[in-house]
């Protein structure tokens, strides 16, 4: 069993769930439903087979939150579009291992527009990646489904990777964020592999009770970390 240092739990509304036709009401029934943190997708259908939306959609809901905006870019080149984001109001921008030579550069760049900066590594991406900029992160994202689609199936093979990087961030202020497939039944067992920020879209937003899923993500962490899974 992983032992980490305890960090609160935070629970991230992926709005890439919400319905876009009333987005902004959306963003405000999460906020009020109890979500920490608003977190947006953005899909270029070049690095990833999808396109969502870009710095207008989030600058147009900034106003309905004040909540933190956690931006995870799924785009490729990441740093031509950077200062649009910090600029749109962007908090945290989350970029991609895979999607650029100058990893460094691109967070050195994100925190110098104002942003807490982070890095996510797709399924097949190994751990080692993250190494040499633990200096520069606010968090590390583990994606544990393959990036581009909302509602895909929890690969578990990502939970060894989980207890890797919580090794590997020791008692470092690093959040260990999970995306892809977060719902009641998987919250237990990234909780227990060391992850403490928890994305989910349709674990949110199915069903239409918003704080009722909240709570049922969140206690269901708590009662993981209750049980000895986190210390």
């Amino acid at each position: 069993m992983t032992q980490v240092i305890a960090q609160d739990i935070v629970v991230a509304a992926s709005i890439l769930s919400a319905d876009f036709a009333k987005l902004g009401e959306e963003v405000r029934a999460v906020d009020e439903a109890g979500c920490d943190w608003i977190q947006i997708d953005i899909m270029d259908g070049h690095f990833v087979p999808n396109i969502t939306m870009g710095p207008n959609v989030v600058r147009a809901i900034r106003p309905e939150t004040k909540k933190p905006f956690d931006v995870h870019l799924m785009i490729a080149p990441c740093d031509p579009y950077l200062a649009d984001f910090a600029e749109a109001g962007a908090d945290m921008v989350t970029v991609h291992a895979e999607a650029g030579p100058h990893l460094d550069r691109s967070l050195q760049l994100i925190r110098h527009l104002g942003m807490k900066a982070g890095v996510a590594l797709t399924p097949s991406t190994p751990e080692s990646a993250i190494e040499y900029v633990l200096d520069k992160l606010h968090r590390v994202l583990v994606m544990t489904v393959n990036p581009g689609f909302g509602g895909q199936s929890f690969i578990s093979a990502q939970l060894d990777k989980i207890r890797a990087i919580r090794k590997i961030i020791g008692d470092r202020p690093i959040h260990l964020e999970v995306d892809g497939g977060i719902h009641v039944h998987t919250v237990p067992l990234v909780a227990e592999a060391g992850a403490n920020v928890l994305v989910s879209g349709s674990g949110v937003f199915d069903g239409g009770d918003y704080a009722g899923n909240i709570k049922a993500i969140r206690d269901a962490a708590e009662t993981a970390r209750a049980a000895g899974a986190v210390t």
